[in-house]
């Protein structure tokens, strides 16, 4: 993923907390088999601690993949909107000579896949997602030997991601004037579509911590 100076993490609490935030939903890219295109799996996944959980169908063709190459990149997108170049035209420049562009932040894992088929451990994998996306409890006992999940855990693979490495880029024009983004954000919040009113607020907490853009 190709970063700009201005659109890069200004640490990583930044794409952290951004995680937190609930962006819990990625696509997981897997090299392909030799001669065979790569491999992309939207999934929910979980953090724990420096490591990625996800669980998969056991019929999904990711695994044959993964086993050929543990390699893999789980990345997930958010807070996205386009920007139509009126919005971006220089001061004093008439509105069409404006060049569009797409906001948005994107947080890129690399990671090594470890497939996890013991069943406690896989058991054990869907207890702490379940823990984070059904915190209050309201499921059954996740259990090897209880049903409902007795005869559902054999139908699953899980998958720790060891993460390896991590690029972050929030894309909102940070070396544009402080009154160009407070435009175009006010542009964002009233056309309110899709993710314009997440965006523009990425765009004002930027704005709020670096300022001016300094190279």
């Amino acid at each position: 993923m190709f970063i700009q100076p201005w659109d890069a993490a200004l640490d990583e609490a930044e794409w952290q907390t951004w995680i937190a935030e609930g962006h819990d939903f990625g696509q997981l890219s897997v090299n392909g088999l030799p001669g065979r295109a790569p491999v992309v799996v939207p999934t929910h996944f979980t953090c724990d601690g420096h490591d990625l959980l996800v669980h998969l169908a056991r019929p999904n063709p990711v695994w044959k993949a993964i086993e050929h190459d543990p390699n893999v990149v789980l990345t997930v997108i958010g807070d996205y909107a386009f920007v139509p170049g009126p919005w971006r035209a220089t001061a004093g420049a008439p509105p069409h000579d404006g060049v569009p562009t797409s906001y948005y932040t994107a947080v890129q894992f690399t990671c090594r896949a470890v497939i996890v088929d013991d069943p406690e451990a896989k058991a054990e994998l869907l207890r702490r997602q379940l823990a984070h996306f059904q915190p209050g409890g309201d499921h059954a006992v996740v259990a090897v030997d209880r049903p409902p999940y007795s005869r559902l855990l054999p139908g699953i693979r899980g998958l720790r991601l060891e993460v390896a490495g991590v690029l972050a880029k929030f894309k909102y024009d940070d070396h544009k004037p402080v009154e160009h983004r407070t435009a175009v954000a006010g542009h964002l919040t009233a056309r309110g579509q899709g993710l314009d009113v997440p965006a523009a607020r990425q765009q004002r907490r930027r704005l709020d911590r670096i300022g001016p853009w300094k190279p």
